[in-house]
C-alpha cells in the first residue's frame, strides 16, 4: 500500500470482470479505527484503508482488459494487484477512463489560462503552482468510463472475418482495433457519436497512431454509430480515411476513400517521424 497515493484509479474485480471503478480519497493505516469496522482477521487488523472519492459501478468484461497489450488471457486478478505505470495507463486509456482528478486538474488548468489572458499576465504552467488544488471544483466528482466506444468495437469485432485484431500500443495512445488480414493491416479508431467533432477527433488520433505501426498500415478506418453526415465523410475521405458506420445491430457499412486519395500517413514508409 506504500505505492499507493490519492486519486489513483481502483478496480474492483469478480466474477469475471471489473463490477466496479474508483478513486482513493484518504489513506490511513489505524487498527483502532479497523477494528470497530471489521473483525480482525488471522492476520490482524485490517488497518491499511482507504476511501474514495468517486465511485462507478461498471460490467466491464475481463476480456476487454486481457485485450490490452501487457496482459495475458487467462489472468482473474486475484487479490490486491498494485500495476506498473505502463499497465495503469494501458488500463486508463484502453476502458477510456477519466479519473475525475484528471477532470479536476484541466478545468482548473483552463481556469489558470482564461485568468491570464483576461488580464493580460503570462500563462503559467499549473504544475509549478503549488496552491492550485485550492481552485479545483470539488462539487460532484464523478469517475468517466466511457462505454459506448467499447461496446461499438466489440461489436464490429464479432462482424469481421479472416482476419486478426488486437489492440496496438504507440508512444501517442493505445489504438481501438489494429487488424492484420488478408486485405493488409488496417488502424480503426470508433467513436461514440458520429458528429463532426467526433469524425474530427478520429482522423486526429488516426493520422498520430500510423506512423508508429509495426506494419505500414495499409488503411485507416473512422468507426461510428450512425452514418456522419456528408461533410464529415469527405473529410475522412480527403486524408485517405475509410469511414465505417453501424447501420444495425451487428450490420456496418464501409465508405471507402477514393483510390485517388493521398496516403499521407504513409510518407516515411511507415517509420517513426
Amino acid at each position: 500500500m506504500a505505492r499507493v497515493r490519492s486519486g489513483d484509479v481502483v478496480l474492483f474485480t469478480g466474477q469475471k470482470k471489473v463490477c466496479a471503478i474508483g478513486e482513493v480519497g484518504v489513506l490511513l493505516e489505524n487498527a483502532a479505527f479497523a477494528d470497530t469496522l471489521w473483525t480482525p482477521g488471522e492476520g490482524g487488523s485490517w488497518n491499511h484503508i482507504y476511501s474514495l472519492l468517486s465511485f462507478q459501478p461498471t460490467e466491464i468484461p475481463y476480456e476487454e482488459i486481457w485485450a490490452l497489450p501487457g496482459f495475458n488471457a487467462g489472468d482473474n486478478f486475484m487479490g490486491l494487484r498494485i500495476l506498473d505505470a505502463g499497465k495503469a495507463e494501458a488500463v486508463l486509456q484502453g476502458l477510456g477512463i477519466a479519473p475525475s482528478s484528471d477532470l479536476q486538474h484541466e478545468l482548473a488548468q483552463e481556469d489558470a489560462v482564461a485568468q491570464a489572458l483576461a488580464h493580460g499576465t503570462q500563462v503559467v504552467d499549473l504544475e509549478k503552482v503549488h496552491t492550485a488544488q485550492a481552485s479545483y471544483r470539488t462539487a460532484g466528482r464523478q469517475i468517466l468510463v466511457r462505454r459506448a466506444e467499447a461496446l461499438l468495437v466489440r461489436e464490429y469485432v464479432e462482424s469481421l472475418e479472416a482476419c486478426e485484431t488486437g489492440r496496438l500500443r504507440t508512444p501517442v495512445g493505445i489504438t481501438d482495433i489494429h487488424i492484420t488480414g488478408p486485405g493488409g493491416t488496417e488502424i480503426v479508431e470508433a467513436k461514440s457519436g458520429s458528429g463532426h467533432r467526433y469524425v474530427r477527433d478520429a482522423l486526429g488520433q488516426l493520422l498520430d497512431y500510423a506512423p508508429h505501426s509495426p506494419q505500414p498500415a495499409d488503411r485507416l478506418a473512422g468507426l461510428f454509430p450512425e452514418r456522419p453526415d456528408e461533410v464529415s465523410v469527405m473529410l475522412l475521405h480527403r486524408y485517405g480515411v475509410n469511414c465505417v458506420y453501424r447501420q444495425a445491430p451487428g450490420t456496418f457499412v464501409r465508405l471507402s476513400a477514393p483510390a485517388t486519395a493521398p496516403k499521407v500517413w504513409t510518407v516515411g514508409s511507415g517509420q517513426d517521424g
